[in-house]
């Protein structure tokens, strides 16, 4: 006898059997024990939820002669007859491939004739969606007064495209996605039954790559069986069948990402590829794994929100603590907007190198995230960098309390009188430095033009009002000590500072400040100034 796949040897005969749908069992049961049952039910639902399975138990239950608790006995000869497919009063039809007009009047010539046997004749239509504007209409009357010997049972992945008036005339019941919990209690028991043994987390992954459906669980497992006959299922072996990445990797090219560190993160995309991982799952799978973490970042409860083992929700609550939210929901735009394009796209690896370019180099977008995602490496980078503080003393050697004592008075000195060069890496930062003063103090200084005595060089900086409404400032000893202050905190460097109002001040000799040299110093290169061609020579 020619092998059976596992999701058809063993699809529910009873309702009884049918896992993660007990809203919809409950009350169809009901209705056959009190004889409340209905002519037209519509059945939605993603792929493998159970749609066609209950609705042919449903044909046998309506059907059978001693029927259990209304569930079907499956001994009677209407059962039987139902389960092998050969009653003739009820009929399969694929919507798909019989969506035509014709198709729905011979329908409705065939339910003027009563059953050959059984109660009921039953019309079970799977992808009714299917069925052209024609089509549904030729059905709608025969839908809305049928024969009282007559039910129709359609199966529909996509209600919306069903037209309202089809809908108002049925009972609608939708099928839930199937829970991992349900599947893989499913999965062990058939597991047993077929006598292999297999990992608890191998069983889980395999539920949790069904996405909600059975029938797709059911697929995967005999697939891993078939890989790895008469051995034990093990989580690798299911890693390495379905073309999937175990966490801890996950875990690991996160972590590189976080440091920005390139060259580690495409090592361990090259060891993914050589180890034939497949790149859209492992698209998909890392978006879930970073949408796992911005969920224990943000949950309360995050054990509650997240079905992961104690191991994995230990790696990701410490790898919350190392991102902030935007950082992370950068990563997760970034990650969704690749498994969109990798789908048509033929160098997929390519444009995964890419996105993995991108999560390390924020400075690649101008967006206001990836704006928030430089600024966190820049702390990460001045936190690190060390603090070295030196300490000499001739003679004997310091104890641990004179230490103290030293470098508490070191902490304590105050900074180094500014130089002129000092002055130039001020006005380099002006912006920044006035954007931390508030009100109208800060209005006055983002209009104002820093100056320096072009004659004597003196490290004094003038800061030259170009609007009257300055002239409070000039003498207030608060706003020029708030002024000194940031300054000192941003550069180290504290500076005497004296404001004027423009041409309302004595000195003559005042010159605005250049930042050629501080540009030198921070971006390593001369500034070149080229000269016009055209221009006269003097």
């Amino acid at each position: 006898m020619s092998y059976t796949a596992l999701y058809r040897k063993f699809r529910p005969d009873n309702f009884a059997d049918v896992k993660g749908q007990d809203h919809i069992v409950t009350t169809l049961t009901n209705q056959i024990k009190h004889n409340r049952i209905g002519h037209a039910y519509l059945f939605c639902g993603t792929r493998g939820t159970g749609k066609t399975t209950v609705a042919k138990i449903l044909a046998k239950a309506v059907n059978c002669e001693h029927p259990v608790n209304g569930s079907p006995c499956n001994e009677c000869a209407m059962c039987k007859a139902i389960q092998a497919g050969t009653a003739m009063n009820v009929i399969e039809i694929d919507a798909a491939s019989n969506n035509g007009v014709d198709n729905i009047r011979e329908i409705r010539e065939e339910v003027s004739y009563r059953p050959t046997e059984g109660k009921y004749k039953v019309y079970i239509i799977d992808e009714v969606h299917m069925l052209s504007v024609g089509a549904f209409n030729a059905l709608l009357k025969t839908l809305e007064e049928p024969p009282s010997y007559v039910m129709f049972i359609l199966a529909t992945t996509e209600a919306h495209k069903i037209p309202i008036t089809i809908l108002s005339r049925c009972q609608r019941y939708d099928f839930h996605r199937i829970t991992i919990d349900t599947i893989a209690a499913r999965l062990d028991e058939l597991l047993k039954v077929e006598g292999i043994e297999a990992e608890e987390k191998a069983v889980r992954y395999v539920a949790k790559a069904g996405d909600g459906s059975m029938r797709d669980a059911l697929s995967l497992l005999d697939q891993c069986i078939a890989f790895y006959l008469g051995q034990e299922l093990t989580y690798d072996k299911v890693l390495e069948v379905l073309g999937a990445v175990d966490t801890e990797v996950f875990s690991k090219l996160l972590r590189k990402v976080i440091q920005g560190d390139v060259t580690g993160s495409i090592h361990i995309l090259e060891e993914l590829i050589v180890g034939g991982r497949e790149l859209s799952q492992f698209v998909g799978d890392f978006t879930w794994y970073m949408r796992n973490l911005l969920l224990v970042k943000t949950s309360e409860d995050p054990e509650e929100a997240i079905d992961v083992s104690s191991e994995n929700m230990k790696l990701l609550k410490e790898e919350s603590t190392m991102l902030d939210v935007e950082t992370l929901m950068r990563y997760i735009r970034i990650f969704s907007d690749l498994s969109n394009q990798i789908r048509y796209a033929t160098q997929k690896r390519v444009l995964v190198e890419i996105a993995l370019i991108k999560l390390c180099r924020p400075a690649m977008e101008t967006n206001l995230d990836s704006v928030l995602d430089r600024l966190r490496v820049l702390e990460q980078r001045m936190d690190e960098r060390p603090v070295q503080q030196v300490i000499v003393q001739q003679g004997n050697s310091v104890s641990g309390a004179e230490t103290g004592a030293v470098v508490a008075a070191a902490e304590k000195k105050p900074p180094a009188k500014a130089a002129p060069e000092d002055l130039q890496k001020i006005v380099a930062g002006w912006r920044v430095i006035t954007g931390q003063t508030t009100g109208m103090f800060k209005q006055m200084l983002q209009k104002s033009i820093p100056k320096y005595n072009g004659e004597t060089g003196e490290p004094i900086l003038y800061v030259e009002f170009q609007d009257f409404l300055g002239q409070s400032y000039v003498d207030d000893p608060d706003a020029k000590k708030e002024l000194q202050d940031i300054i000192a905190a941003q550069t180290g460097k504290s500076v005497e500072i004296e404001m004027l109002v423009a041409n309302q001040h004595q000195h003559t000799n005042l010159a605005d400040i250049t930042v050629d040299q501080a540009i030198r110093d921070n971006i390593h290169m001369d500034v070149i100034i080229e000269e016009d061609p055209d221009e006269p020579q003097e």
